[in-house]
């Protein structure tokens, strides 16, 4: 049975976010999901499963134009939670990347994720109600050695998502930002890092990310660092020299470091 509301959920084709968007449809939420793949289409016939309305859109949420045809889906509905997930990877020595590439990944996870944010916020605090849950990561609070750009991006979602919340302090909206570690999706497929000892090794499973980020942005809270290895990780970053702790990045990021991880293991 609905509640009426509404949730976006940006990114929700796989991972975290399709994730995230079955606790939402779970909760009552109608769904606005969008990803820039067609995967988005049969995501959405699988929230559907939970009796509330699912709309989905495939667009480039690293332009302006994708994030406004979002908007324009909503149909003038109210936005009762924005969960803004959509974000994008790249791996290997920076020196060594196309510009196309890092440049999406600027686009996609600080440009137009900062412009939705803008957008919705807006909206929100003219009801002066709503939920924000940001998807940053652990990965922004460590120098990343052949992941520079992306943990850079990571920086900035962490550091905004705290400056949004309190600048929105005296109203009913809340701004959470969800910390992961290196989670179980396609995210390092697709960063090109399956060479990576990142990218083999064991990691989190997106359910318990999802819940963890669900549950705290609907009690409020200003953060949640997903798992216990991520707690003590991020805990430790804080104490840690920068220039260690982009060593040990390039230790289990570094093309190559798969194989000597294997090699270690025998």
């Amino acid at each position: 049975m609905g509640n009426g509301k509404l949730a976006i959920v940006t990114g929700a084709s796989t991972g975290i976010g399709f994730e995230i968007a079955h606790l939402a449809a779970q909760d009552g939420y109608d769904l606005l999901v969008v990803a820039d793949e067609p995967l988005i289409n049969n995501a959405a016939d699988d929230f559907k499963r939970h009796g509330t309305q699912v709309t989905s859109i495939e667009a480039d949420l690293a332009t302006f134009e994708g994030n406004d045809q979002l908007l324009a889906a909503a149909n003038g509905r109210p936005i009762d939670v924005l969960v803004a997930k959509a974000g994008r990877g790249l791996g290997r020595a920076f020196v060594d990347q196309d510009v196309a590439d890092w440049r999406r990944v600027i686009d996609t996870n600080v440009t137009g994720t900062t412009y939705l944010l803008q957008k919705v916020a807006q909206q929100m605090q003219a009801r002066n109600e709503g939920k924000i849950l940001i998807t940053g990561s652990i990965a922004g609070l460590i120098p990343g050695a052949y992941q520079a750009v992306y943990n850079g991006t990571k920086a900035y979602l962490d550091s905004f998502s705290y400056a949004l919340r309190e600048e929105l302090r005296d109203t009913d909206i809340t701004v959470t930002v969800l910390m992961p570690g290196p989670t179980e999706t396609e995210f390092f497929d697709r960063a090109d890092m399956m060479d990576t000892k990142v990218g083999v090794d064991k990691k989190e499973d997106p359910a318990a990310t999802a819940k963890n980020g669900w549950e705290a942005m609907n009690a409020g809270s200003g953060h949640v660092v997903s798992g216990w290895m991520n707690k003590l990780q991020a805990a430790i970053s804080h104490i840690t020299p920068d220039s260690v702790l982009a060593h040990r990045h390039t230790m289990m990021a570094e093309p190559g470091t798969a194989k000597e991880s294997s090699n270690a293991d025998q």
